[in-house]
């Protein structure tokens, strides 16, 4: 988490800005406050993105698709501009680590989390599949670990099933290669089935850290996905049945959500049940928590044991088309919502830019998604707090120029001169 630089928005819509959270492909993600201090992440385009109308066509879908999908296990919209300048999306922050930086930091779950994660994840889809959408791009970055469960989150690339416009241009495929279906990687028409693919390696990766089809280049990838069969063999008995079911070459061979969640129901009974108020088994449970409490207690209004609400930056993952990834430096200490009164909704406020080329700028750990940070421990060990630059030195000369006017023509170079010629010496004529 970084303050905010003189080239960031201090407003967007009825939300004032506090710290910046991550940077990506598709734009900057922000910490801000609403004027009942509610923490949200704002998503902000690029602005040379916004000016591509193909790209704000997915944008609008992809806001469209957030607002109709609400379920316990993903994050509900707070507000959106799609039409203003810079266009925005504020959605629901989400304390914890993503799927993929909580399997960098501590290695594979146990068993049991798999099957709880396993059955949120299902209720995520079912929630996304009931609004007739097709998320396509479930991957572990797309994932956060909250502390009452996951979030499944980015529907920027999602598709509707009934009569929707297709986002991709001709010939494109959009998502992530490890976690493509082989319909989805052959160019071929995808429904609800495709996610269940994707749920399958998630699972897998999960278990065991790491993807069935990852390794390689990005054609490699494809040809396993399409062609080869997972090894499975590092899971056990009944994750194994379950990945394989979902891992079928043949969309009309992979079960269904509710067979799914059948077969959840059946696996996790060997397990203890989870604590009065807990969702993740031990010692997930007090990971998931230790990383999230920063944030929860620097967000107005919420205690340390907070369930859902406050923490990473949603909307944010986005494959290798699009979205934000966010990283979070070292522990920093929020504070609330400045003072001061709140600016009516509209475009962003920004103050004077010293340059347009710093909008271009990514930030250097795009590809972790935000983590409320703690100390640091072998559980947690990102990065150090950047330390802030300061410039010595004397100030530039000042150099004044004229103004421009009609330039004189140019007159040609002279002709450089012939040398004279020597004189013969005449012969005297003698008479």
């Amino acid at each position: 988490m970084e303050p905010l630089a003189t080239d960031d928005p201090r407003q967007v819509g009825v939300f004032r800005l506090h710290s910046r959270l991550g940077a990506g492909g598709m734009g900057r993600v922000y910490l801000g406050y609403s004027p009942g201090g509610r923490a949200v992440a704002v998503k902000i385009v690029h602005p040379e993105l916004a000016r591509d109308p193909e790209f704000m066509m997915r944008f609008r879908r992809e806001v469209q698709a957030a607002e109709a999908v609400s379920g316990a296990y993903t994050a509900p919209v707070i507000g959106a501009g799609p039409d203003d300048s810079p266009p925005w999306l504020a959605t629901a922050f989400v304390a914890g680590p993503s799927l993929a930086d909580l399997i960098d930091r501590s290695g594979p779950l146990p068993e049991a989390a798999v099957w709880r994660l396993a059955g949120g994840l299902i209720e995520a889809l079912q929630a996304i599949h009931a609004r007739g959408l097709v998320h396509r791009d479930l991957k572990p970055a797309n994932i956060l670990i909250a502390v009452d469960g996951p979030r499944v989150i980015d529907f920027g690339i999602s598709r509707a099933l009934q009569g929707g416009t297709v986002l991709t241009a001709v010939r494109t495929t959009m998502g992530t290669p490890a976690y493509m279906s082989p319909e989805q990687a052959e160019g071929h028409a995808i429904g609800p089935s495709s996610d269940v693919f994707s749920l399958g390696s998630v699972i897998a990766f999960a278990a065991t850290g790491v993807a069935p089809f990852d390794g390689g280049d990005t054609f490699s990838i494809a040809y396993r996905v399409v062609r080869a069969e997972p090894d499975l063999g590092r899971l056990s008995p009944a994750l194994r049945a379950l990945v394989a079911a979902c891992l079928a070459k043949e969309p009309a061979a992979r079960p269904s959500l509710e067979r799914l969640m059948d077969s959840v129901v059946a696996g996790s009974e060997p397990f203890p049940p989870a604590a009065p108020g807990k969702f993740w088994p031990d010692p997930v449970d007090a990971l998931v928590a230790g990383q999230a409490s920063p944030a929860l207690a620097a967000v107005p209004g919420s205690g340390a044991g907070t369930a859902p609400g406050a923490g990473t930056a949603p909307g944010a993952g986005g494959g290798q088309a699009l979205g934000v990834t966010h990283t979070v430096r070292a522990a920093a200490t929020l504070v609330p919502p400045p003072a001061g009164p709140y600016p009516g909704p509209g475009t962003a406020t920004v103050p004077p830019r010293r340059g347009s080329g710093r909008w271009l700028l990514a930030a250097a750990g795009a590809g972790v998604a935000a983590a409320a940070v703690g100390p640091r421990s072998r559980w947690s060990s990102g990065p150090r707090a950047p330390t802030p630059r300061t410039w010595t030195g004397t100030p530039p000369r000042r150099v004044t120029r004229r103004p421009r006017g009609p330039r004189p023509p140019r007159r040609p170079p002279p002709r450089p001169r012939r040398p004279p010629r020597p004189r013969r010496a005449r012969r005297r004529q003698r008479h």
